[in-house]
């Protein structure tokens, strides 16, 4: 089974200072039919106007992960971190036991654009933690999270991997799925065709019950392949 998850028919809220796109139910937007997918809970694409963000505010039990495509989050948290994240840095966040921070756009001239995904953990109660990263922007395939931090990923707790692929125009990648395990796209960037469903920037595919995949890039594209639990 390939479903596309069209970005146009995603949940949206206009805030003014923050236009936000959800893929699954969140704060007002709610559809039963979207609740998550697998261990992906909350899939949301954010614009922050220049000087906005989230004061701070708390988390549990949940590990959060924020990709920033364009722009920088200035982050702060009661651990003690603070610093920024900047365009093409990834950031990952274990809420466990519980954990308040605060996301900002620091830079008044620039938008903010980034998704942040939250994922359950495979065991709540875990010890609250933080940790970012940026990889190298010259590979095309390259490991993002993995439960056991492999091959210089970041570590999730959660029987899941998280892939980013680029691909040059008319690219093909093929990709194995482990029965019964699942699989979803997001499509960051360009235009690509899986098993001959075609998606387009902001939108995601939810796949099951295939045992491979094949994915060609139409124009030059970017993705984020998340491989996941059965349920």
């Amino acid at each position: 089974m390939i479903y596309l998850r069209k970005a146009s028919e995603r949940g949206h809220a206009n805030h003014g200072w923050l236009d936000s796109w959800h893929t699954f139910s969140f704060a007002h937007y709610y559809d039963a039919n979207f609740m998550g997918f697998s261990a992906l809970r909350v899939i949301n694409e954010d614009l922050i106007d220049g000087g906005q963000g989230f004061g701070m505010h708390p988390h549990h039990d949940m590990e959060i992960l924020t990709y920033v495509l364009s722009g920088t989050v200035e982050h702060q948290d009661n651990m003690g971190n603070l610093g920024q994240i900047s365009a093409g840095e990834f950031q990952i966040m274990s809420a466990g036991t519980g954990i308040r921070h605060s996301e900002y756009n620091p830079h008044y001239d620039n938008p903010l654009h980034l998704y942040q995904i939250w994922i359950m953990p495979a065991e709540n109660s875990l010890t609250p933690r933080y940790e970012q990263r940026r990889f190298e922007s010259e590979k095309n395939h390259q490991l993002i999270l993995s439960p056991d931090a492999r091959d210089g990923s970041l570590k999730i707790f959660q029987d899941m991997t998280l892939w980013r692929h680029t691909l040059k125009r008319s690219e093909r990648y093929e990709y194995h799925i482990e029965k019964p395990r699942k699989i979803w796209l997001q499509v960051v960037r360009g235009e690509i065709d899986v098993n001959g469903v075609k998606a387009g920037i902001s939108d995601g595919i939810a796949i099951r019950d295939e045992s491979d995949i094949q994915i060609t890039a139409n124009q030059q594209s970017e993705i984020l392949l998340f491989d996941l639990p059965p349920n």
